[in-house]
């Protein structure tokens, strides 16, 4: 399967700031070098107790990264779903239709709205529950319909994240990789730096050499120096 970025336009749902570029940072770099459209839907962001040096990040902190990261990466557009506190960390106390709304129709970058060609959401097997709420959200907007009714993106991923395969059930390795130019290896690990709150030194999972020893590994089973893997949920010839 080969993939013409150039003429894509792009929905990364990530459940928090810096999942789009865990998992999806290098092919954000391949595609915006080819001409692609990105666009990142956030769901929340708060004031958070982490393994920072400061050991609290807040959502100021947050937003301000993100700014730097779009620049990066050169984001069309980004939006945050859901700021401030109540669900942040907490999207499986959501009711779901309302997510699936949000998803599908509510948000300015909803699939709906937007009428993306290539959706890239988190995997469900994800052991944190907002990621799993995230990614079966996104499975549910994109059910199979009549595409005069509804928008139908012709390419549907799911992405990795090295604590991804802490989850038993989550052995089954991608079945698509992106191959990466080491230019796009540096732009994740450059997006990832922006991420100060969250970017941690070895061994973590958000180190830089986690991100680049998965990336070796992708490309290694691709038969290239670097990847990223995917798992396709539709894909339209």
């Amino acid at each position: 399967m080969t993939t013409d970025w150039s003429r894509e336009r792009i929905l990364i749902f990530a459940p928090h700031p810096d999942d789009e570029t865990l998992g999806c940072g290098g092919l954000m770099s391949k595609a915006k070098d080819a001409g692609a459209e990105v666009f990142v839907q956030f769901f929340t962001v708060g004031d958070t107790a982490d393994q920072s040096p400061k050991g609290f990040s807040t959502a100021q902190e947050r937003h301000t990264e993100i700014k730097k990261v779009a620049d990066h990466f050169r984001w069309d557009d980004w939006h945050m779903a859901l700021p401030g506190d109540q669900y942040h960390l907490r999207l499986d106390t959501m009711a779901r239709v309302d997510i699936n709304k949000l998803v599908e129709q509510d948000s300015p970058l909803s699939i709906t709205r937007l009428r993306p060609t290539v959706v890239i959401a988190p995997h469900r097997t994800s052991y944190n529950q907002d990621h799993q709420v995230v990614a079966e959200a996104v499975h549910t907007s994109l059910r199979p319909s009549d595409h005069r009714l509804r928008h139908h993106p012709k390419l549907v991923l799911a992405y990795e994240e090295a604590a991804d395969q802490w989850r038993t059930d989550a052995v089954v390795p991608p079945n698509l990789i992106v191959g990466l130019r080491e230019r796009d290896v540096e732009a994740k690990l450059v997006g990832m730096q922006m991420y100060g709150s969250q970017s941690h030194d070895h061994p973590h999972t958000r180190s830089e050499l986690t991100l680049r020893s998965l990336a070796a590994l992708r490309g290694m089973q691709a038969g290239v120096a670097h990847g990223e893997g995917y798992h396709v949920l539709r894909h339209l010839l």
